[in-house]
């Protein structure tokens, strides 16, 4: 179908002021390498706080957790119930590292600890990891417009990534924050505008969707099940959530650059911790729009649950409200990872091993090339994303295979003074290995199906851990033995 020309005015309106915002403040704040990429450590806990939740939201949130009670019920919470432990856990074991002293991104720690091959290494995967999973993102809000409008994916995709390239390689981490704040809010409202749209059209309210939804036990919010792989479980949601957010919100450079930007360790402390029941609330009302729209639609099927919202916001919204829910969801989307990227790319590889005198200059150049270059990218992974059948899954699911081994080493330099950067990356492979092996690769290798993609953080940390402390301590008692016997 075509928008009605109030929706577009709306949508529109709404892209060009964010990314003119953006590009506006960034500026202002310029403040050379130190200030494009850590904004000046100037950010209060409540601005970290929304744009942490923010962050972490996307379009994924705004489309896929609807999508999910849709097609189940609240059992996803359990998983949320882990993103809260999981930030106590970064908060309390994590961030005191950060603040000792200014780093640039996450993976200086682990360079401290064990040497440049394993911060590489790590940077690496946050850079591979990041590709696929904010690809996946931005197809999932295209996927959005190009239900809604009835025009091409690919139109959509470039639209979408153009604006989030210009503002960000423009404003640097600044108007990444600041742009996230606000968005934030502007998402929320989306959601709240939708939810009222669904329960005055349904006959008996919400109270009437809901007791509808308890017979038909879509109100299940707790499963104690044993099987690892069912995805949600108490267990899996618990651990597998825990380790999830320890591997987002203590690890990945994405995320652990908007605890940097804080004015103090205690502001990054209270807005990390604030996210974390924010992020619940907000998830306990997506599930429940999904809930109502389960009940508009009788609980038919879809093509693909992702498509559920898109179609009520295109079929059955006025213009004026149809552009206010499409811009909230491009603004879950336009929450880019690209300066954290970029700030990764020049300082974990390109001073450190091409050229350690770069000028501030230089690398200011230089950073704002990287950003255009992995928004080019994520591009390019959004169009090849366009056949994944639910994008909030698929994401989450890459970002655990990935980040996996990275909590591992992290463990190793933050738990034990005995692991060794031999270890540590032996036990890196070991992990990414492993958790492929009984994950996604299980059906092939092993002939049964994977574990669920819950507990792909979990399995890749512990084996990096296991493998990396025990390659540690035999290659140090093969050194201490040789050192013995030389003197002979």
């Amino acid at each position: 179908m075509k928008l009605p020309l109030s929706a577009v005015v709306v949508l529109l309106t709404y892209i060009v002021a964010i990314t003119a915002f953006g590009t506006w403040l960034g500026r202002r704040h310029s403040g050379g390498v130190r200030g494009y990429f850590l904004g000046g450590k100037s950010v209060p806990w409540w601005a970290v706080a929304s744009c942490i939740v923010a962050t972490e939201t996307s379009t994924l949130t705004f489309i896929g957790a609807p999508g999910t009670s849709y097609g189940g019920n609240f059992t996803f919470l359990q998983l949320v119930m882990g993103y809260v432990i999981g930030r106590l856990v970064v908060s309390f074991f994590f961030l005191p590292a950060y603040f000792r002293g200014e780093i640039f991104t996450s993976y200086e720690i682990l360079q401290k600890r064990f040497g440049g091959a394993v911060r590489a290494t790590s940077s690496g995967i946050f850079l591979l990891s990041r590709t696929l999973g904010d690809g996946i993102r931005l197809h999932a809000a295209a996927l959005v417009l190009a239900v809604a409008a009835g025009i091409n994916e690919w139109w959509c995709i470039l639209a979408l990534g153009f604006a989030m390239i210009l503002y960000t390689e423009e404003g640097g981490v600044v108007a990444t924050i600041w742009t996230d704040s606000i968005q934030m809010f502007v998402y929320l409202f989306g959601a709240l505008i939708c939810f009222v749209a669904v329960a005055n059209a349904l006959p008996g309210g919400v109270m009437g969707a809901f007791e509808k939804a308890g017979a038909a036990g879509k109100l299940v919010f707790l499963n104690t099940s044993f099987d690892v792989h069912q995805p949600y479980t108490l267990w899996a949601g618990v651990v597998g959530g825990m380790f999830l957010t320890i591997a987002t919100h203590g690890t990945d450079h994405y995320l652990v650059q908007r605890f940097l930007v804080a004015k103090s360790q205690k502001d990054a402390q209270t807005g990390l911790i604030l996210s974390g029941f924010l992020v619940f609330a907000q998830f306990v009302l997506f599930l429940a729009l999904g809930i109502l729209l389960w009940a508009f639609y009788e609980g038919r099927p879809f093509a693909r649950t992702d498509e559920i919202l898109p179609t009520f916001v295109a079929n059955e919204l006025p213009g004026v409200f149809t552009g206010l829910i499409l811009a909230a969801i491009v603004a879950a989307a336009l929450s880019p990872s690209l300066n954290s990227m970029a700030s990764a790319t020049l300082r974990d590889f390109y001073v450190p091993y091409v050229d350690p005198e770069a000028s501030e200059a230089k690398q200011l150049r230089l950073a704002k090339r990287f950003t255009i270059f992995w928004g080019i990218l994520q591009i390019g992974v959004a169009g090849l994303a366009r056949d994944v059948e639910s994008a909030l899954q698929a994401g989450l699911a890459a970002l655990g295979y990935a980040s996996g081994p990275t909590v591992g080493a992290f463990a190793l330099g933050l738990f034990t003074k005995r692991a060794n950067s031999t270890g540590t990356m032996i036990g890196m492979l070991s992990g990414l290995l492993g958790s492929l092996a009984v994950g996604l690769l299980s059906p092939r290798i092993f002939g049964v199906p994977g574990v669920a993609w819950t507990w792909n953080v979990f399995v890749g940390a512990i084996i990096t851990f296991v493998v990396g402390l025990s390659v540690s301590l035999v290659t140090q008692a093969k050194v201490r033995g040789g050192d013995q016997i030389a003197p002979a």
